[in-house]
């Protein structure tokens, strides 16, 4: 008659039972990890009027979501702020007094040099010529596309003879332009509302 060894068939035992814990712990249940997401931002319904101060050689329509604020003048130059304070953005506006075509030809050089500082960021440009003859307004917007590009629309319109104006929108952000696409396009729809409505002095 056969004697089972005890001592040996113990540890095989829990080796065993170990083994099958192990492997049903470890079944597939259909799990797939979520895409990242970003907060939903709600953005308010635009409404605008009239900016017009007696400190700047013109006028436009700005959104009540954005104030103005004059940060220096010189007799050819003006520099203004239009912050959206909510979203910590700013589109930065400087204004030239023109001297000549050699003079309007160096400041559109200046607005383009100024956008080609972002390329290595952008993954895409696209440019849009507006063209107004009836209020003498002339100029190009640029869309910078991609996460990292630091101002995402830029711009410059002139009457061709005597007023130059350029603008950067710029959001104090760490650029992440997926999930600040809301706030890019809400305040772009306001730039070109400004555009539009740019009345020279």
């Amino acid at each position: 008659m056969a004697m089972i060894n005890h001592k040996r068939t113990t540890p095989l035992l829990a080796c065993a039972l170990l083994l099958v814990c192990t492997l049903s712990a470890c079944r597939h249940d259909g799990y797939t990890p979520k895409p990242y997401a970003y907060l939903r931002l709600d953005m308010p319904e635009a409404s605008y009027a009239r900016f017009d101060s007696l400190a700047l050689p013109f006028s436009f329509e700005r959104n009540a979501a954005a104030t103005v604020r004059l940060k220096k003048r010189t007799p050819r130059d003006e520099w203004v702020d239009l912050e959206y304070p909510q979203w910590e953005g700013v589109v930065f506006l400087s204004y030239k007094h023109l001297h000549g075509l050699d003079d309007l030809r160096g400041q559109v050089d200046t607005s383009i040099r100024l956008v080609e500082t972002h390329y290595n960021f952008a993954s895409g440009i696209d440019e849009r010529v507006y063209n107004n003859p009836t209020s003498h307004v002339y100029g190009t917007v640029y869309q910078l596309r991609g996460r990292a590009v630091a101002s995402p629309c830029q711009f410059w319109v002139t009457d061709s003879t005597r007023h130059f104006l350029r603008g950067a929108l710029y959001l104090n952000h760490k650029p992440n332009n997926d999930s600040l696409a809301p706030v890019i396009d809400y305040i772009r729809a306001d730039i070109t509302r400004m555009i539009e409505t740019i009345e020279w002095k």
